[in-house]
């Protein structure tokens, strides 16, 4: 991404779409599946009994829950780098116009997340929706180059922003 400041959303619109960059990766723990697990409830046996999911799960051990890799997204984004705007007093979660698991991530796997800023809908108030193609990778699939990987969660993000 260019370091050219932009300055208004009707430029914004105009640079897309904008590639927010990467962010560091996040190791997926045991620990983080199971709290996940009794905070929501989500606690089928594929999650949190490990030996189980070893020997009967078709993935061959424990996976994370979709909902977890979903709340990394938040985490993740503060790498990312949205280019400047504005002015906008706040810019929120908004949130999803479609979220997909596409595939399994095995518990002890890291994941990063890639975004690109894909659309930028004003609205008549002055504020805008910014649209965000997230994509959430296992890092050891990261590489565009590996044939037949892809990412683990797929969603379109979306972030109101507020004139100032």
């Amino acid at each position: 991404m260019s370091e050219s400041r932009v300055t208004s959303l009707a430029e914004l619109s105009a640079a897309l779409p904008v590639d927010l960059g990467r962010s560091a990766a996040v190791r997926i723990t045991q620990e983080m599946v199971d709290v996940h697990a009794a905070t929501t409830g989500d606690a089928q046996w594929i999650h949190n009994d490990p030996e189980r999911a070893r020997r009967e799960s078709p993935f061959g051990g424990p996976v994370a829950q979709g909902f977890l890799l979903l709340s990394l997204l938040t985490q993740l984004s503060s790498d990312l780098t949205f280019p400047s705007y504005g002015p906008v007093t706040m810019l929120v979660n908004y949130g999803f116009d479609c979220v997909r698991f596409v595939r399994t991530v095995p518990v002890g796997s890291s994941v990063r997340l890639h975004g690109t800023l894909a659309e930028v809908r004003s609205r008549g108030d002055g504020s805008a929706v910014l649209a965000v193609d997230a994509e959430l990778h296992v890092v050891a699939d990261d590489d565009p180059g590996t044939p037949g990987k892809g990412p683990a969660v797929v969603a379109r993000w979306l972030f109101l922003a507020v004139p100032a």
